[in-house]
């Protein structure tokens, strides 16, 4: 499971280095894709297809999660970590995300997600505002 706030810098070629308690679990190779906020999503590769299988599942009848499918894997890109615990944000990852120097690495739970870092602190400002007055008899599955 993948938790906590990192904030790493790109390099000038636009590479991140994966915080160390994160590149285990990485290690076999992961995917990137486009995540909501915008961000993107970081799957460990068992994940990632995993997630594949249960979406490819339920696209049968529903054309929303159709949708969803194609701009996922459009924009996914298989990567594998260096020596040196980096890897290559593509272009068009980088664009769609806003990322430029100063990103945040967020421990998501199955996934990390990569932000720009002032995007993601006022995304997680809002979130937090409203943190306390969430029910959790509203969050599907928590109890």
């Amino acid at each position: 499971m993948f938790v906590g706030t990192h904030t790493p810098r790109l390099d000038e070629k636009g590479r991140l280095l994966v915080p160390s308690r994160y590149r285990e679990a990485l290690a076999g190779g992961f995917y990137l894709t486009r995540g909501q906020g915008p961000c993107l999503h970081v799957y460990p590769r068992a994940d990632f297809e995993r997630r594949y299988e249960e979406l490819r599942a339920a696209t049968a009848t529903n054309p929303s999660v159709r949708d969803y499918l194609r701009v996922m894997l459009a924009g996914a890109s298989e990567e594998e970590l260096d020596k040196q615990g980096r890897f290559t944000l593509p272009p068009t990852l980088r664009s769609f995300a806003g990322l430029d120097r100063e990103v945040a690495v967020v421990g998501a739970g199955e996934r990390l997600e990569v932000w720009d870092l002032a995007a993601w602190d006022e995304r997680f400002a809002q979130a937090e505002a409203s943190y306390d007055g969430v029910q959790l008899d509203d969050l599907p599955g928590f109890l």
